[in-house]
């Protein structure tokens, strides 16, 4: 089964964000804990956590169909000393958070070397961030969201992502939440227009990393041509990539059972979208 929803705003406190996905027909959702461009934040307080988990319930929201997305400003693979110790000690937080509302995916872009250190010693640098924050919380599972490649990011290959999980110790706790919009943008070239491409992807994607390590996906198209390195994310069909590549995730039975989130950049459209997405399946 899918379960489709949206990043939806979290204005008022987190336990306002049910009644949001809600009102858009959505089964899924992914939300930010905290302003996700300050590094510090209130502690959630109890009533907030068990209101959360109470409107899941009465919004039928399963815990597990939940994504919530870390700061911007954490860089796991940070080069220096204590912008490293800084995203480390935030990034925790971000999971204690999690942990905190019942909820067991934290969704967070990998880091980017800064041109300060080699790609793989920040991939490397990446996964002994994730070992640590696993050592200090109890369940949250640390989602690494594929990237665009974008300045100096890394993860924006499936070999990169896959080098990241091989060092992380605890492999219960670490997934991959694949970016549609990114993979195109990917310089890797991870095209997905055509049900024949979709599906070379896929395969790759299961033969590198691992099927089983899809723990979510972020459902949207794209402003920018294939592989030019640039995040900018479109409505579903208006974009480069189209909607063949939709109809095929809607299809696909391993994208079953996970979050399937729009991060498109009009709101009022979500609610159509999610309708337009189900419609796909069995087509």
């Amino acid at each position: 089964m899918k379960y489709v929803g949206a990043h939806v705003s979290m204005a008022g406190g987190i336990e306002n964000a049910p009644a949001r996905a809600g009102a858009i027909g959505a089964k899924a959702f992914a939300l930010f804990t905290k302003n996700q461009r300050r590094w510090e934040a209130p502690k959630l307080r109890d009533a907030q956590a068990e209101k959360f988990k109470e409107n899941c319930i009465q919004y039928e929201f399963d815990l597990d169909h939940i994504l919530v997305h870390d700061s911007y400003l954490i860089n796991l693979g940070h080069p220096g000393r204590k912008g490293l110790e800084k995203s480390r000690k935030a990034f925790i937080e971000e999971l204690k958070r999690c942990e905190r509302i019942g909820v067991k995916k934290c969704n967070f872009h990998p880091g980017s070397h800064l041109n300060g250190i080699t790609v793989d010693s920040c991939l490397e640098r990446v996964a002994e961030s994730i070992n640590m924050a696993h050592a200090q919380t109890t369940e949250a599972i640390t989602v690494i969201e594929n990237t665009a490649g974008q300045g100096t990011n890394v993860g924006y290959s499936f070999e990169q992502l896959a080098r990241i999980i091989h060092h992380v110790e605890n492999k219960e706790r670490v997934g991959v939440c694949l970016d549609t919009c990114h993979l195109f943008c990917s310089p890797s070239g991870y095209d997905i227009r055509t049900p024949e491409t979709y599906e070379v992807t896929m395969k790759a994607f299961d033969r590198i990393i691992g099927v089983k390590y899809l723990k979510g996906a972020h459902v949207n198209d794209s402003r920018k041509d294939y592989q030019q390195r640039i995040d900018r994310h479109e409505q579903i069909g208006r974009g480069e990539i189209g909607l063949s590549a939709f109809r095929s995730i809607m299809n696909d039975k391993r994208f079953d059972n996970i979050p399937l989130i729009l991060e498109t950049p009009d709101q009022d459209e979500w609610a159509g979208e999610i309708r337009l997405l189900y419609s796909f399946q069995n087509l």
